[in-house]
């Protein structure tokens, strides 16, 4: 396909795409967009976000089955050939005729780039080490000071994964661990309303409305959903990202709420009665199938994170041994064993 009919067709499954780099299109064109018009065919939305546990496994399975169809020895040598560099060359060969991209994508709805990043991720023996110490920390500073942004040299020098690496730096990187300062929350509010306005300068223009470049209005969900906080980390500048986006929906839920607290007292009650409730009635697989955006009226006019994380303080504090359950047995457990604890309660 030729780089406009290639947009073209990419844009009903992926609405950002003319945002992307030319290079970007051409290789989601090639790997992707047969692999989206066939999820269409059954029916299968293109999904982004959290990966589920059944996609988790998927990506398991298909590393597993191309790995006995190769003969390649283990998911590391596969996923960071440039490891084994005296194997890189059959390594690849292999890859190339047992086409390793089709593959690894099998059975998921979601661009080819995400799930390779994904599998990475899972299959990584660098990303699950523990806690950084001290020394690698101090270590962590100077090689930053020393390579900057390459975190794949940086991950090597430290047997690291990439992504640990570059999340710890933005850690350690802010010093301010304390309350919220005036001046800090309003570079908080200025940052997010700069990042918001920019891309819906950028939605207005493509509509070619005269009328919505006049008069830009927000929807509410743009103000929580999807928004790039390591560009706000960088603007705030003494708050790491994480840290920006829980302040933010805080101040969300203040404003949304008008100040008034929706979970102490008899409405704390009411409302882990409605969430549990709701989210039984849902009988969802995974907590990434739940439609937090729907269920936010469950407590209160609220951003879907603040739901999440009412959740989620929920089941650590009630179901034992949440961890070694599905998400299916969570619910369960909290509408046979907490709701008539609740209920009688209230």
């Amino acid at each position: 396909l030729d780089l406009d009919t290639a947009k073209e067709e990419l844009e009903e499954f992926i609405p950002h795409v003319r945002e992307m780099s030319d290079s970007s299109i051409r290789k989601m064109a090639g790997r992707d967009l047969t692999r989206f018009k066939d999820f269409k065919k059954q029916g299968i939305a293109i999904k982004f976000g959290r990966f589920s546990q059944k996609e988790n496994d998927q990506i398991r399975k298909n590393v597993k089955e191309f790995l006995s169809l190769t003969g390649i020895e283990n998911a590391e040598k596969l996923l960071f050939t440039s490891r084994y560099p005296e194997e890189k060359e059959t390594i690849n060969r292999l890859k190339a005729e047992f086409l390793f991209c089709g593959k690894i994508a099998e059975g998921i709805p979601r661009p080819w780039r995400l799930i390779y990043y994904r599998a990475r991720k899972i299959f990584d023996p660098n990303n699950y080490k523990g806690r950084y110490t001290k020394e690698e920390k101090e270590k962590l500073k100077k090689y930053y000071a020393i390579h900057g942004n390459d975190w794949k040299k940086i991950s090597e020098m430290m047997s690291r994964s990439n992504l640990s690496v570059a999340m710890k730096y933005s850690e350690i990187k802010s010093i301010n661990y304390g309350p919220w300062t005036k001046e800090e929350t309003q570079k908080l509010m200025h940052a997010v309303e700069d990042v918001i306005r920019k891309r819906s300068k950028l939605e207005a223009e493509k509509s070619s409305s005269e009328k919505s470049r006049r008069n830009l209005s927000i929807d509410r969900e743009k103000l929580y959903q999807k928004l790039p906080w390591t560009e706000i980390e960088t603007k705030v500048g003494t708050r790491y990202w994480r840290q920006c986006k829980q302040k933010w929906n805080s101040i969300l839920t203040s404003k949304m709420t008008k100040g008034q607290e929706l979970y102490k007292g008899t409405k704390g009650l009411q409302a882990k009665i409605n969430l549990i409730k709701r989210l039984y009635e849902m009988k969802v697989e995974d907590a990434n199938e739940v439609n937090w955006e729907e269920l936010s009226n469950a407590i209160g006019d609220v951003p879907r994170a603040y739901v999440q994380a009412k959740f989620y303080k929920l089941k650590v504090s009630c179901v034992p041994l949440w961890q070694r359950k599905t998400f299916p047995e969570i619910i369960d457990y909290l509408y046979d064993e907490k709701l008539p604890e609740l209920e009688e309660k209230l």
